[in-house]
């Protein structure tokens, strides 16, 4: 099956990595192949040449191909690409099934898997499968394996949790596997990744990425007005606030912090020892509530003639993962 063209064509890609695009950051990624490397959009490497550049939709699809991510940009930082259709009722199952895939909270401590998945969405493994590969080009537990691997690999540069922890918040059901996998898709053990980056201080700071342009202050102009007094507070451009999480039986609670570096179109979200061990999950309720996977290019595309002064506004969310 050939793979799955990114939304923008290769020249168009090529422009946007050139330009180091930031709107352009997770709408597609670079594999070069004289390097085996693939890169997000603003990745600050020399640019590669055009003829060495293949473009993914997808972080799975390159690592599919045989790319590892880049230790520089880091593409597990991206925000995810969530394109929806109208008409294709086809794109919207496939959407449908990798956003369960992409939630833990979803499947209630049971392991994904294509027969849970079709059952959950109501068709058959087989139809998932085939629309699956048509529409992304990986099958659902590359997919899936991407995602994983892309999180443990945060895991290690960003906290100090134990390797045998970040296997298995990761999803991975047993560290054999994890050091295997991680291993045979990106070339080197994980305790190699920590030595080259972990950080050794109380809690632990993460990146996450989005799409300029944002509309900080009217972000955190909703969130001031209406926090909660004693659970949270927004000071400046900082929110701050305390947090309680049950994955697999156990409660976990602690605090988090979340600041702005706009000149890197980043959240810098710092949680407490506490919640390092669900930080996956963590990380996708600030995603939700700070709508950080938005495409601004496709909203505007449909509303901005109907609603001009909206660009850079976000629809807040919640923390409560409901």
């Amino acid at each position: 099956m050939s793979p799955v063209e990114p939304p923008l064509s290769p020249d168009a890609c090529y422009l946007a990595l050139k330009a180091r695009d930031a709107r352009f950051d997770g709408s597609f990624f670079t594999g070069v192949t004289s390097t085996g490397i693939y890169c997000r959009p603003v990745c600050h490497v020399r640019t590669p040449r055009r003829e060495n550049c293949r473009f993914f939709a997808h972080a799975a699809q390159a690592e599919h191909a045989g790319f590892r991510p880049c230790l520089r940009c880091r593409p597990e930082l991206a925000p995810q690409a969530l394109r929806w259709s109208l008409q294709d009722a086809s794109a919207v199952l496939a959407q449908q099934a990798a956003r369960l895939l992409d939630e833990p909270e979803a499947w209630g401590g049971e392991a994904p898997s294509v027969d849970r998945l079709a059952q959950r969405l109501g068709i058959s493994d087989r139809h998932l499968r085939r629309i699956f590969e048509l529409q992304l080009g990986v099958t659902p537990m590359q997919y899936l394996q991407t995602r994983r691997l892309l999180s443990a690999k945060q895991l290690l540069a960003d906290t100090t949790l134990p390797i045998t922890q970040v296997a298995l918040v990761s999803g991975f059901g047993s560290v054999r596997r994890f050091n295997a996998a991680f291993t045979e898709h990106y070339g080197l053990s994980p305790s190699a990744l920590r030595r080259d980056g972990a950080r050794r201080e109380s809690g632990c700071e993460v990146r996450l990425g989005y799409r300029p342009p944002y509309d900080i202050d009217a972000m955190l102009g909703f969130f001031r007005t209406r926090a909660i007094e004693g659970l949270e507070s927004v000071v400046g451009r900082k929110l701050s606030r305390t947090l309680a999480i049950d994955a697999n039986g156990q409660r976990c609670e602690g605090w988090l912090s979340v600041e702005f570096d706009e000149e890197h179109c980043q959240l810098l979200l710092q949680v407490s020892d506490t919640l390092q061990g669900v930080l996956p999950l963590v990380i996708r309720r600030v995603r939700a509530a700070f709508d950080l996977d938005a495409d601004p290019h496709a909203i505007n595309a449909r509303l901005h003639g109907s609603f001009p002064l909206g660009d850079g506004l976000r629809v807040p969310g919640t923390f409560s993962g409901g």
